[in-house]
C-alpha cells in the first residue's frame, strides 16, 4: 500500500492505496474526503486535464518524467495554471511502492 497526501489550502487528506493506482484513481475511488479538484472527466484517458495537480517540489523527481511528445504535455500547455517542473496530469502518475508519502497540491477548479 501507499500512503498519498493530497493538501488543499494548507489541510493534507491522506488517501491510502495499492501499488499501481494513480494519483486520480486515488483522489476519485479510494478518498474518504471528497476531493472536487480532481473530476476526472475522460476517467484517465489524458484527454480531458480535469486532474491537473502540483507534485510536490520534494517529489516531482522520485517520480517518471512526464514524456513531453505525449498528450500530457500538450494539455498541460494550453492550461493557464500550468507550472514547469510542478503540473502532471494525476491520471499519468502511477504509484509504485518508492512513492509512499508522496505530496500533492491541489489545483483549485475556476
Amino acid at each position: 500500500m501507499v500512503n498519498v497526501y493530497f493538501v488543499r489550502n494548507g489541510s493534507k487528506i491522506r488517501v491510502e492505496v495499492p501499488i499501481g493506482t494513480t494519483l486520480m484513481e486515488a483522489a476519485k475511488h479510494f478518498s474518504k474526503v471528497p476531493i472536487n479538484e480532481i473530476p476526472g472527466d475522460c476517467c484517465g484517458s489524458c484527454a480531458c486535464g480535469t486532474c491537473h495537480v502540483y507534485i510536490d517540489e520534494k517529489w516531482y523527481d522520485k517520480i517518471e518524467p512526464m514524456n513531453v511528445n505525449m498528450a500530457e504535455q500538450l494539455i498541460l500547455d494550453f492550461n493557464k495554471k500550468f507550472v514547469k517542473h510542478k503540473s502532471r496530469l494525476s491520471c499519468q502518475v502511477t504509484l509504485k511502492k518508492e512513492h509512499d508519502g508522496i505530496v500533492v497540491h491541489l489545483v483549485q477548479n475556476d
